[in-house]
């Protein structure tokens, strides 16, 4: 006989959030229903995005945050090799691409062994573990310091309620561009 822990009851705005989150996420994996894996690392447009690695992104953006509603800053490190500065990582003249970087790049395309089932399968994972974190949070106004980074402000902190927010919006953002890449593919969309 399977036991399982019973859900706790989530308030009002942890249950909000979370729907909100999971409408965004049903937006953006909606649109590779039917795909092959061919279809989702295939770039219609212009740019390198693919509708595999827009999910593998968004995965792994959430999966960091909420990493860092737990452990803290340390938990997104974006150190840079000694002699390296931010200038020339973001001119590409680096002489050494740090690891999370370089993650960072591959989080945006389907690799040799990558499956749209595989990457669809990470996500629920990760969705499930953002809620378990969620409603486990003692406090959505709890805070914690933001790594250093360029694109953070120095001294900047971030709630639990607005890392959640901004889980959204990333999830949504990309939901669209993914609709446009699932048209581009082959004139089908989201809804």
């Amino acid at each position: 006989m399977s036991t399982t822990t019973p859900r706790p009851t989530l308030d009002g705005e942890r249950a909000d959030l979370l729907a909100e989150l999971a409408t965004a996420r049903a937006a953006l994996t909606t649109t590779t229903r039917g795909l092959t894996d061919e279809q989702a690392g295939a770039r219609p447009t212009a740019g390198a995005l693919c509708l595999g690695g827009l999910v593998k992104h968004v995965a792994s953006i959430e999966e960091a945050w909420m990493r860092f509603v737990t452990e803290g800053p340390s938990a997104m490190p974006h150190d840079l090799p000694e002699g390296v500065t931010w200038a020339d990582l973001a001119a590409g003249t680096a002489r050494e691409v740090p690891q999370w970087a370089v993650d960072h790049r591959n989080a945006f395309r389907m690799l040799p062994g990558d499956t749209l089932a595989g990457i669809l399968a990470r996500y629920e994972r990760v969705a499930a573990r953002s809620e378990e974190i969620i409603a486990s949070v003692p406090d959505l106004s709890a805070t914690q310091p933001l790594p250093e980074a360029p694109w953070h402000e120095p001294g900047g902190v971030r709630s639990v309620r607005r890392v959640l927010t901004h889980v959204i919006a990333e999830t949504a953002q990309h939901a669209g561009h993914a609709d446009i890449l699932r048209e581009t593919l082959d004139g089908q969309t989201s809804t």
